[in-house]
């Protein structure tokens, strides 16, 4: 399990990779990014990349990328959000502007993490360890069967797809470049090529079809 208080997470650079993967297998599974739950800007700022999860509900986690390292917000219904000067007590200058301007300011912050030149993962001042923390952040635990496990109950539940393998996503995990095999070994009813290319570009992630 991973949490605030147990921040097993991958390296920044290890993390942006997974994040660039996460993407990718999204707009691989829903060609219509409105209903899309990972999606990552590369080019969010100048030398700032952002992943971002949205449940479309209300839960939401951003990802800021930056020479400097990451740092994660979290926001998740039903759980208080502590005092936001706690939460960032020791953040590094470098992810100031992030956490205290917008959109995390209107978003909301219920934990907050983050990895700098010291070397491991850090949090500020928080005293109540049932922040919900694991609910958003056990997708980065590199287990392919994790997302294959999630993915499967969002994308092809009531539908005709067949369910979405750890092997099928194991590729993307592993950053190999993305054929058609790949893609349709995750999505059999994939037609557009174009625009999954063009998705790809934005991304970042290496494809060959």
């Amino acid at each position: 399990m991973i949490s605030t208080h147990h921040p097993n997470l991958p390296a920044p650079a290890d993390l942006q990779r997974l994040c660039q993967a996460l993407a990718a297998l999204d707009a691989i599974n829903s060609p219509d990014a409105e209903y899309r739950y990972y999606t990552y800007t590369p080019e969010w700022s100048d030398h700032e990349a952002v992943f971002e999860m949205s449940d479309g509900e209300g839960d939401q986690l951003l990802v800021l990328f930056r020479p400097e390292g990451c740092v994660i917000n979290g926001y998740l219904l039903g759980y208080d959000e502590p005092i936001k000067t706690d939460l960032i007590r020791g953040l590094p200058i470098a992810f100031q502007e992030f956490m205290l301007g917008e959109p995390v300011a209107s978003i909301g912050t219920t934990f907050c993490l983050w990895h700098s030149a010291q070397g491991a993962w850090q949090i500020g001042t928080v005293e109540d360890e049932d922040n919900g923390s694991e609910e958003l952040l056990d997708i980065f635990d590199g287990n392919p069967a994790t997302y294959a496990e999630w993915a499967t109950e969002y994308y092809t539940d009531e539908t005709d797809r067949v369910p979405i393998t750890a092997a099928a996503v194991t590729p993307l995990y592993l950053h190999e470049t993305l054929t058609r095999a790949h893609a349709l070994a995750l999505n059999n009813e994939l037609t557009d090529w174009p625009a999954l290319a063009a998705e790809l570009e934005i991304i970042g992630y290496p494809y060959a079809f």
